[in-house]
């Protein structure tokens, strides 16, 4: 075929739609791709913004079998009424969950009994009889 017998090809160059909203051009809107994607990758390499996740993570202390321990002795502290809950900042006696706790606590010192250095064996046996004072005057 020759040019002539091809027909013809229409473009739509109006810069506006019928409700009035201006519409880029087809070859605008490739120049813009272009042009972007160039700039991205003539720019040097940016870290995305950090996400609340990130943030809150970076706050958290490093976790250690003292952080572990006192994790769990607040769970028991926050159960037995002694501190508010955080979401509520209600004080609410919870004596079954303080117990489960409690003997989580237990278990670890029979378990880790001669693995632990003086430091971390003093914390969990100091921590622990201080929570079982508590939960025994809880229950009277």
């Amino acid at each position: 075929m020759t040019e002539e017998e091809k027909g013809f090809v229409i473009k739509d160059r109006r810069r506006f739609t019928a409700e009035g909203e201006p519409v880029a051009s087809p070859e605008a809107e490739e120049r813009t791709k272009a042009e972007s994607s160039e700039r991205l990758e003539a720019s040097p390499r940016r870290e995305r913004p950090a996400a609340r996740e990130d943030v809150e993570e970076a706050l958290l202390p490093e976790v250690t079998f003292a952080t572990f321990i006192f994790s769990l002795g607040s769970s028991a502290l926050l159960h037995l009424g002694e501190m508010p809950d955080p979401q509520t900042n209600q004080r609410t006696v919870r004596l079954p969950l303080a117990k489960q706790t409690i003997d989580i606590l237990g278990m670890l010192e029979e378990k880790t009994r001669g693995n632990l250095d003086e430091d971390e064996q003093n914390l969990l046996r100091t921590l622990l009889y201080e929570l079982r004072m508590k939960y025994v005057s809880a229950t009277r």
